[in-house]
């Protein structure tokens, strides 16, 4: 297993945390449907105001995640609102340890005057592709996330630099799949410029989150087959129909005889 986070319940049952981007809307504008998302998911990943989020939008989603039983973390993100964080930036790994510690500690105030312990961080959109391979940014990350409380979990591509480096810091890592994303031979996520990047369809979404589970495989763009290992499967919050497709996850991965569980 390439982390410490078990995907496999007792005995001959499997396990998996099913998780979604949240708290991604800003002022006046609302983007997702988070109140439905959180009736199917297990963990939340909330914005912290840099790609998404505001203060405001930041503590009432840790309030509903906690009333909806959700285990919550932060997904930080690039200072890129008008890109939705999914712009590359030209940032020192200095700069990158900075901008993450300081996401890590705005929605840990949120969640402490809320009463809920975060649980993990999971970076979001360009930092989390760089995160993947280049070394230093995952170090930068990983070290952020280690200074800050060693017992969160770091939550990345499975076979990433980003979950090397925090298995080298000592961090729970958990290897993170998409059921809504298409993936490349190998096994990185398509570009989104690319057609067919986003998968919506429903049935097809669950196709592949039970496959991921049960044989630890994904079909590539291609058609070749990736081999991966996951604990967390993602839904994204902002895809048009997430909350579709969440529930249908859930019940698929059920009905497969999957325990879906917060990490």
């Amino acid at each position: 297993m390439s982390s410490d986070v078990p995907s496999e319940s007792r005995g001959t049952r499997l396990r998996i945390d099913l998780n979604a981007d949240i708290g991604e809307s800003f002022g006046i504008y609302t983007i997702g449907h988070d109140g439905l998302l959180l009736r199917s998911i297990t963990s939340g990943s909330i914005a912290c105001g840099f790609h998404a989020g505001d203060p405001s939008v930041m503590r009432q989603t840790v309030r509903a995640a906690s009333r909806a039983g959700v285990s919550i973390g932060a997904h930080p993100g690039f200072p890129d609102l008008i890109g939705f964080g999914r712009r590359e930036m030209k940032v020192e790994a200095r700069e990158v340890a900075d901008l993450v510690l300081y996401q890590v500690g705005a929605i840990h105030a949120m969640a402490k005057a809320e009463g809920v312990a975060l649980r993990h961080v999971k970076p979001h959109g360009a930092l989390y592709n760089m995160s993947v391979r280049r070394g230093e940014i995952a170090e930068a990350i990983a070290r952020a996330v280690a200074s800050f409380d060693g017992a969160l979990v770091l939550v990345g591509l499975p076979g990433s630099e980003l979950l090397s480096a925090g298995a080298r810091l000592g961090l729970r890592v958990a290897a993170e799949a998409f059921a809504d994303r298409s993936y490349e031979p190998d096994g990185t996520l398509t570009p989104r410029n690319l057609s067919g990047s986003v998968v919506s369809e429903p049935g097809r979404v669950v196709e592949r989150a039970v496959r991921m589970v049960r044989d630890g495989t994904v079909a590539a763009r291609d058609g070749s087959t990736v081999s991966l290992k996951a604990d967390t499967i993602c839904v994204h919050g902002d895809t048009p129909n997430a909350a579709e497709l969440a529930a249908a996850v859930r019940l698929g991965l059920e009905q497969a005889g999957v325990d879906v569980k917060a990490l």
